[in-house]
């Protein structure tokens, strides 16, 4: 994909750059690198710019209390939206302001990635076609080498969360055989069809090995690296 990389700087830490740039090389190129802020107080980004090729994009507050750089990165992002050829938005931000922009950009049949912490507001999280959490991204050290790590959370953790094991249900139910198997390409496709979350936000590399850690479904005993899963059957009394 084409991607066009628009951040947000005062709704997003400098130190996750090195994450989103790390997730977004697994999706396409990023041919469009832009952030915007008020460079006359806008700190610790500054420094992440010219390393990564990202262009900074000045905007200086005009009235207190109205939020110039929203405005200028929306504009933007329609402008490239009917002028460039991009597949993909990614939008950096913890924002719930930009949620009609991601509901236009999709109306035209783009991809759009949103990326900011887990406490950004849920109507821009559902919004995207991806939402991925930034609150473990860091930049990468010796000790820590990979910049977009998270913790994995636990069986209990994992089976606590409504959402998540509302949609593995939903998508094992829908996409199995007549015997109740579901293969794990098509469980894949239908959560990206129909939610926003991601696998990584829960610290796991596939959705695979997250159902596994759910200790929930019943996995057959065929091809690891093909699995199929179905709902465990209730043992007869």
């Amino acid at each position: 994909m084409n991607i066009a990389l628009l951040i947000d700087c005062e709704n997003a830490k400098p130190e996750s750059i090195h994450g989103i740039l790390s997730e977004l090389a697994e999706k396409g190129t990023i041919n469009v690198r832009r952030a915007y802020g008020n460079w006359k107080n806008q700190a610790g980004w500054e420094s992440k710019l010219h390393p990564f090729a990202i262009q900074p994009i000045q905007q200086f507050a005009y009235t207190k209390g109205k939020n110039a750089i929203d405005m200028s990165m929306a504009i933007d992002a329609m402008d490239l939206l009917f002028t460039e050829k991009v597949d993909s938005f990614a939008l950096v931000t913890s924002d719930s302001d930009f949620t009609p922009l991601v509901l236009k950009l999709l109306s035209k049949g783009k991809y759009v990635i949103g990326f900011g912490e887990s406490k950004t507001p849920e109507p821009f999280k559902r919004a995207c076609s991806l939402f991925i959490h930034t609150d473990h991204f860091q930049e990468p050290s010796a000790v820590n080498p990979v910049p977009s790590g998270s913790l994995k959370k636990a069986k209990n953790e994992l089976r606590g969360d409504t959402e998540l094991m509302n949609m593995l249900r939903d998508a094992i139910e829908n996409m199995k055989d007549e015997a109740g198997w579901a293969h794990m390409g098509s469980i894949g496709q239908y959560i990206s069809n129909h939610s926003s979350l991601s696998h990584k936000n829960y610290g796991y590399t596939k959705w695979s090995e997250l159902i596994r850690a759910t200790e929930y479904f019943e996995e057959s005993g065929g091809d690891k690296n093909h699995p199929h899963f179905r709902l465990k059957k209730s043992k007869a009394k």
